[in-house]
């Protein structure tokens, strides 16, 4: 009799739900994971309302800490039992676009080697992580050991959003002693704020407007808060450099608001940092831009993934250098998923992130 599990599918927009599936199979490069926890992206609400597009029934959920419970064939170098994480972006390794450095953008088995997005499989384009159990493919480029001594909810954030926020400082290329602004201040964007912070970068100025999360982001190394709902961010910032404007402008919500806030207060030659998953076309203010003659850097980042980049982010975990186990603040088990999806989703009760266990 086919065994199964217990996951979250996408039924239709607006709607998740709890079903079962067959346990999957275990192919020569994959390896089964038993997933101890989880949580819920803000990509995953995307997909919940229909904002993004996913197959009717398709498991979502692209951040999974778990057990490995079968090797394939093919991989070695692991074991049965042994805790692993694997990134929300799984690449195949040996793409023209992994060998070029942008695991993101994996185009496994494309004539060129390249697809936009191609990388993020887990919750897209395969089965994902809110379930029992997920598959994980091309096992010896994704599953990254957990240090003994680390908890799941300690490397939980490793798998998408420090991997994402810290990408934010790297690919805008902080500088020791640079000023960085970071706009919006949830789960990436705090993530951010801490990648900014060890980056090296010595004014730190967040915006947003939730109390808890301004709060939390002067914890983490935000040297200034701005509450954009009670001054305007923009002449704030350029109040605090002095009229300069910041080196680096990380953007981490995805509207036009932001993003045009982040260019206005970049100085010249300065560099936005686009994190944000947009929904709607942008516009670039001619002013903000200099007419293209500003030497200004624009950069977009998708959640760098492999196992070499968890196992960094770990390690930056197990020297404590961060803690972001603040940043759980609910806990539900799996089978109060839709619950968990109705409280994220809505940002009820300070929310930042929700930890899902079975």
């Amino acid at each position: 009799m086919t065994r199964k599990m217990k996951v979250t599918v996408f039924v239709e927009p607006g709607r998740i739900a709890l079903d079962e599936k067959p346990i999957p199979d275990v192919g020569p490069l994959d390896a089964l994971v038993r997933v101890s926890t989880t949580t819920i992206c803000g990509t995953d609400v995307h997909i919940m309302k229909g904002e993004y597009p996913v197959a009717r029934g398709l498991t979502i959920g692209h951040e999974p800490v778990g057990v490995i419970e079968k090797l394939g064939s093919a991989v070695v170098g692991y074991t049965e039992g042994q805790r692993v994480i694997a990134g929300a972006i799984t690449p195949s390794g040996w793409s023209n676009a992994c060998l070029c450095g942008y695991c993101s953008q994996d185009g496994a088995g494309t004539k060129h080697g390249w697809k936009p997005m191609g990388g993020w499989k887990f919750g897209n384009t395969i089965d994902g992580c809110q379930a029992e159990y997920v598959l994980v493919p091309d096992a010896m480029a994704n599953l990254a050991p957990v240090p003994d001594g680390l908890t799941d909810e300690q490397v939980l954030m490793c798998p998408d959003i420090m991997s994402t926020g810290f990408s934010g400082a790297e690919r805008g290329n902080v500088q020791i002693g640079d000023a960085v602004a970071v706009f919006a201040q949830g789960p990436i964007g705090l993530c951010a704020t801490v990648g900014a912070r060890l980056s090296g970068a010595t004014t730190i100025i967040a915006v947003d407007r939730v109390a808890e999360r301004m709060a939390i982001s002067q914890k983490l190394g935000a040297n200034h808060v701005i509450d954009f709902t009670k001054v305007d961010p923009v002449d704030e910032i350029m109040r605090i450099t002095d009229g300069r404007g910041v080196d680096v402008a990380i953007e981490a919500l995805g509207t036009q608001a932001t993003f045009e806030a982040a260019l206005r207060v970049l100085r010249p030659g300065g560099s936005l940092s686009s994190l944000g998953v947009y929904s709607s076309d942008l516009r670039i203010p001619l002013g903000a831009f200099a007419a293209g003659l500003g030497d200004h850097t624009i950069v977009t980042t998708l959640c760098p993934g492999g196992k070499e980049r968890m196992r960094r982010l770990m390690e930056v975990i197990r020297s404590e250098r961060v803690d972001l186990t603040p940043l759980v603040t609910h806990r539900y088990k799996l089978d109060d998923i839709e619950a968990a999806y109705d409280l994220f989703s809505h940002q009820r009760d300070g929310v930042l992130k929700v930890a899902i266990t079975p």
